[in-house]
């Protein structure tokens, strides 16, 4: 029996490439990304953060003044003043902000990316759970159909006086314990499948062609590494922190530069009037006080940060992708060992030609279905770690 299953875990380790392209994770993943609720509550904050930044570089309110000064002694008419003017930033102010705000931008859509692709990683993983949980259910069904068939076997020499009440116990106890065991598994698909369904904004998954298997191969480490400095969003994200405390450094720079005030005026008393335009200028002395020193500090600490923080990565990447190199070498091994396997089916055959007692025929199937489902363990954790350390390509 595990000859033609682990044959047909082979066969679909050759033929992920086409299937799983057309048909499998990545349509899930895609329509996961559209739908998740996260994800979409997050596309909104992102609209509003934007249009609140570009509002910082708008010009100042223009201000409208009138003066009607009647009272007091005087000989003439009443006097009267209109004042129409407008305050703005020095013109290379809202050039630097523009740019700012242009980081800031980009920064926010850094960071809607990190956040899909831990949604999606989390959701690639629950597939993969899912798909290790559909081929333990697989197995425990024929597990628990040869279980009956012992039941029944012992049953009927028990009926016969050939064996006492204590095997037929054993051979009853195995066979509830492997309906548990199955049921416990459909239990756990249902929960999962909830997950994903959650993680898809509540909308269900078709799950009728549910197959996932790929070719656990990577690229070599710093091949690998590479692609996650030009491509991995954890590292762009501190390349655009750092892109913008040089833009705020630049702006405190050129908001050093004065203010400018330009406008109109009238001024009418005694059957005459004046007018003309008014310019003025604000002098910078304490309004702007240390703010290119904060803003350079700042600078500072992001590229120290930006430093720490990818040594730090790349210590976690290194792990991960050591682990994913033992855990590989380990599966394959078992892969190899039970190539050419059918041990279960020859005990099965040995305990009804009564070449084995039921004790015998037990003990030793346990042992190998322990390591079967150890090696489908390890196979779902390989995946799973394949895709933490692919997680930039989703």
């Amino acid at each position: 029996m595990y000859r033609y299953i682990v044959s047909a875990v082979c066969g679909f380790l050759i033929s992920i490439g086409s299937f799983a392209q057309n048909i499998g994770m990545e349509d899930i993943l895609k329509e996961i990304s559209q739908n998740n609720r996260q994800l979409k509550a997050y596309q909104s904050f992102i609209a509003g953060k934007n249009l609140g930044n570009k509002t910082e570089n708008n010009l100042q309110d223009p201000q409208v003044s009138a003066f009607y000064l009647p009272f007091g002694e005087h000989q003439t008419d009443d006097y009267y003043e209109y004042q129409i003017s407008q305050r703005f930033e020095f013109p290379t102010v809202y050039s630097s902000r523009s740019k700012r705000i242009h980081k800031q931008k980009e920064l926010l859509e850094m960071e809607y990316k990190m956040m899909r692709q831990e949604v999606l990683l989390k959701a690639k993983k629950q597939l993969l759970e899912l798909q290790n949980l559909q081929k333990r259910k697989e197995l425990e069904e024929k597990r628990v159909q040869q279980a009956e068939e012992v039941y029944n076997q012992i049953q009927r020499l028990f009926n016969a006086e050939q064996i006492g009440i204590l095997e037929l116990n054993k051979a009853k106890l195995a066979w509830l314990q492997d309906q548990f065991e199955e049921d416990q598994i459909e239990i756990r698909i249902k929960n999962t499948l909830m997950d994903i369904q959650k993680l898809n904004g509540g909308n269900p998954i078709q799950t009728d062609q549910f197959q996932f298997f790929e070719d656990s191969a990577v690229a070599e480490m710093q091949t690998l590494w590479d692609e996650k400095l030009s491509a991995g969003t954890e590292l762009q994200m501190l390349n655009a922190r750092e892109s913008l405390a040089e833009q705020q450094v630049k702006l405190e720079k050129n908001k050093i530069l004065p203010d400018l005030t330009i406008g109109y005026n009238y001024q009418g008393v005694n059957s005459s009037n004046y007018s003309g335009f008014l310019g003025g200028l604000s002098i910078p002395l304490w309004n702007n006080n240390n703010k290119v020193k904060a803003a350079k500090f700042n600078l500072e600490y992001t590229l120290a940060n930006t430093a720490a923080e990818t040594a730090e990565l790349y210590t976690m990447f290194q792990e991960n992708y050591r682990q994913y190199q033992l855990l590989r070498s380990k599966y394959e091994e078992y892969q190899e060992t039970f190539k050419n396997l059918n041990s279960e089916e020859l005990l099965f055959k040995a305990y009804k030609l009564e070449e084995l007692s039921f004790l015998d025929y037990y003990r030793e199937v346990e042992f190998y279905r322990q390591g079967y489902n150890k090696m489908l363990e390890m196979q779902k954790e390989l995946f799973q770690l394949k895709a933490e350390l692919l997680k930039h390509q989703l």
